[in-house]
């Protein structure tokens, strides 16, 4: 390793990048850090927070002797990552933005522009770590279970980990809090962000009724009867229990209600109550393929996640022409077209894909 490289730090006025940049600075790296808008606060009606964690940002980069750079990829951000969020979710699907701004954002335009300023590579407060082997960079877990982040990172490749540092992959977001109290930087206990980054703490469905029109259909049963309507299956995701608003007097059953299904043909939301069959599918196909080494050998047995923060799950993947066709060892809830399915063998990220089809076999 190279301490003599010039790393910039894409400091986001959050307690994580903030350790990682003065993690940086104590490893003897030459170190400055940049701070991406990557979304306008006209666009966003005050819920965005960008003005305070710049704020926040110039804050520890002033404590920590680190030039700060700034950059609007708001454009860049719309096109590449937005439009493809609005596209999905019209064709009724739950994309998964937060996969696609790490590949086309943070470490593409951001990846570009900080090599354009000289740096060597770029850091980021991910907990993931990059290891290379046998010629190969690999995309490890990071040690910190409650908190590894490379669920969001399987579409990165080998270009982008040989330019890439995850300072924070071998330690745990306690200590991450506890460095911060430590050299008494601003962000030690500000709260973590969440959700996606454009939303904010607004209502999700009041968001997307901004972009996207209406389209009343029906709410039913497994039997095929009539609840309610719906707004638009844009407005819904598998698995959802809140904001369906079916309260007593459908059902003779006092479990709550579940979204099963979007049947984009005729308009129509199933919903199930309970812990109910129709949630559960052991097979899955999906598109968009992408391993972060060499294409592996099929079939595979390996574990997969098919949600942020779920635990591994023993699967076997098949190769069916330009898809893949992934069966779990156990049944699993909620299986969600559009969402990503990320492979591991162990604590190494495999890559993923995006869930097309979901059935049992």
């Amino acid at each position: 390793m190279n301490k003599s490289e010039k790393i910039i730090v894409g400091l986001s006025g959050g307690v994580d990048s903030s350790v990682a940049t003065l993690m940086l600075l104590e490893q003897g790296y030459e170190v400055e850090a940049l701070f991406m808008k990557n979304w306008d606060e006209d666009d966003n009606d005050g819920y965005c927070t960008a003005e305070q964690d710049l704020t926040d940002a110039q804050k520890v980069a002033d404590k920590l002797g680190v030039k700060l750079h700034t950059k609007n990829f708001s454009a860049d951000y719309w096109e590449d990552v937005f439009e493809d969020f609005l596209q999905e979710h019209k064709k009724g699907r739950t994309p998964n933005p937060d996969v696609l701004c790490n590949q086309k954002i943070k470490f593409k335009v951001f990846l570009e522009y900080a090599l354009s300023l000289g740096a060597d590579k770029i850091a980021t407060g991910h907990y993931a770590r990059i290891t290379h082997n046998n010629n190969q960079y690999q995309l490890k877990t990071g040690l910190d279970n409650d908190k590894d982040q490379s669920y969001f990172l399987y579409l990165l490749g080998q270009y982008q980990l040989s330019k890439s540092l995850f300072p924070l992959g071998n330690i745990s977001k306690t200590r991450v809090r506890e460095i911060a109290n430590q050299y008494d930087l601003i962000t030690a206990d500000k709260k973590d962000s969440t959700g996606i980054c454009f939303i904010g703490e607004r209502n999700f469905s009041e968001f997307l009724e901004t972009y996207l029109p209406k389209n009343q259909g029906d709410i039913i049963d497994e039997q095929g009867q009539f609840i309610k309507h719906h707004q638009g299956l844009a407005f819904y995701t598998i698995g959802q229990r809140k904001g369906l608003e079916i309260g007593g007097g459908f059902s003779d059953f006092p479990e709550p209600w579940f979204v099963a299904d979007k049947r984009i043909d005729s308009n129509e939301l199933l919903v199930v109550q309970g812990d109910h069959p129709l949630l559960y599918h052991n097979s899955l196909s999906t598109s968009n393929n992408h391993w972060i080494g060499n294409e592996p050998d099929f079939p595979l047995d390996c574990q997969a996640k098919i949600r942020y923060r779920q635990a591994s799950q023993d699967c076997k993947i098949t190769k069916d022409g330009d898809s893949i066709k992934i069966i779990f060892t156990k049944s699993q809830r909620a299986v969600t077209p559009g969402q990503s399915i990320v492979f591991y063998q162990n604590d190494i990220c495999l890559g993923g894909a995006i869930i097309e089809k979901r059935s049992n076999e």
